[in-house]
């Protein structure tokens, strides 16, 4: 059985907003082997057509793009990505599939099928997936800025303290840090 990590961008206050982390190739670097590491991609409705608008587009080479976030761009293309929505049932984008089933069913059977793990990035899906106690592990990037706005990690709240392990934490050349974290159960 593969592992649900759960991995964003995050400032010092807690903020999400994808427009407030530092976006250069050390961090699309840092992103590009977690998706190398992991079989598939989880995201909700709002991440997924978030991403579907621009990523595409520098995969085909339509937008100009460093060699680092093209690199991204690329890999994002040929993953399987899935995405939980009860709003949207048709995904066009390559690789795209939809998870129908009712959220624990329908990610605990994604977690069982994909032995190289899961790479969740989306906030509001985490905290259900969360909720459900179907998150692994945490996979933080850390930007030093204080955004003073939301979204922010967790905003919809959680039923209890997550207490987690430290398992390791490396600065980047921008001033972010890669935080990990394992789930103390």
């Amino acid at each position: 059985m593969g592992r649900i990590t759960f991995s964003i961008n995050v400032t010092l206050d807690g903020c999400v907003d994808h427009r407030e982390g530092i976006a250069d190739d050390e961090t699309h670097a840092f992103f590009t082997r977690l998706m190398d590491e992991g079989g598939a991609m989880l995201w909700g409705r709002i991440t997924y057509e978030m991403m579907e608008s621009y990523w595409p587009a520098v995969a085909r080479g339509d937008v100009e793009a460093p060699p680092a976030i093209r690199d991204w761009a690329v890999k994002l293309e040929a993953k399987p990505k899935y995405v939980v929505s009860s709003t949207r049932k048709n995904f066009p984008w390559t690789n795209s599939h939809h998870i129908a089933d009712d959220l624990r069913t329908g990610v605990q059977r994604l977690k069982d099928a994909t032995p190289a793990g899961v790479l969740l990035g989306s906030g509001k899906l985490a905290t259900e997936l969360d909720r459900l106690d179907l998150i692994d592990e945490y996979k933080f990037l850390l930007h030093p800025r204080i955004a003073g706005h939301g979204p922010t990690l967790y905003q919809g709240g959680l039923l209890g303290t997550r207490r987690l392990k430290l398992v390791s934490a490396k600065p980047l050349r921008n001033g972010a840090v890669a935080m990990h974290y394992g789930r103390e159960r």
